[in-house]
């Protein structure tokens, strides 16, 4: 089982939903064990990270704490002259036929839409599409990131020959060495959802890649909502309360970004 696999696994074991049903089970087995104290601390617990996350007032803050880095980043990135777009993978669902013939976008898709604008802006004469899959098959059509990101760049209008594919990657870190090994010392400009930005950075700089951020995707956005949403627990901010502390945890402790990175 290789690292990425293990810290996805943990990763979604100590967030909601999951958390709660971990939490109930311990519960069960320490009530067994006559634990009742202890139990009802852990089943509490996972109720409140629940509670606390699905409060719009602290995804948010969790939120912008990641995506202000972003901001930063961006705001001095120049606007043209760089050999490639770089597109990570996380925007796409990959088809995987029968059971999905087509890929299937997801919330992260603004980063291809974005990748696409940049290039009929003209900023660079190429981009690169990165991410592998699990379940891909060399007699199907789009069943890595890459190859689904390829069709929907093609119909944005994207010519076929400025599409280049990096379909081996599985996780951000791949998706970075990768593409270092194929632009080299060029400057490149990174498309990314503003809350992966950060930590995509950072392992850009561990891998010597020199890149320039190009955000997209922002959530923490509380002015756009109706002033009651904000007060007003939601299945939405549960959501983004779970992406940035997941975020926050991988950028401070997954050993395979190293400290000289950060």
């Amino acid at each position: 089982m290789t690292t990425f696999i293990v810290l996805k696994i943990l990763g979604s074991l100590i967030l909601p939903p999951a958390s709660l049903a971990v939490a109930a089970i311990l519960c069960l087995l320490l009530l067994l064990l006559r634990r009742r104290r202890l139990a009802f601390t852990f089943l509490g617990l996972a109720v409140a990270e629940i509670a606390i996350l699905s409060f719009p007032p602290v995804s948010d803050a969790l939120m912008a704490h990641l995506e202000n880095q972003a901001r930063v980043a961006a705001a001095s990135a120049p606007r043209c002259c760089f050999d490639a777009i770089v597109v990570l993978g996380g925007g796409i669902i990959p088809a995987v036929p029968p059971a999905r013939p087509f890929p299937d976008l997801n919330d992260n898709a603004d980063r291809m839409w974005l990748a696409a604008r940049l290039f009929h802006q003209g900023i660079a004469p190429r981009i690169i599409v990165s991410g592998g899959g699990f379940m891909a098959r060399e007699d199907a059509a789009a069943t890595t990131e890459a190859a689904a990101m390829r069709l929907f760049l093609l119909d944005l209008g994207v010519p076929s020959e400025a599409i280049v594919s990096e379909d081996r990657s599985i996780n951000t870190i791949e998706n970075l060495r990768y593409v270092h090994r194929m632009v080299g010392e060029r400057r490149v400009a990174l498309v990314t959802s503003a809350w992966h930005m950060p930590r995509a950075l950072l392992i850009a700089k561990r891998e010597k890649l020199a890149v320039s951020a190009f955000p997209t995707d922002f959530r923490a956005l509380p002015e756009t909502r109706p002033f009651w949403e904000n007060w007003i627990p939601s299945a939405e901010s549960l959501l983004i309360g779970c992406v940035a502390v997941r975020e926050i945890l991988a950028i401070n402790l997954d050993w395979r970004i190293g400290s000289e990175a950060k």
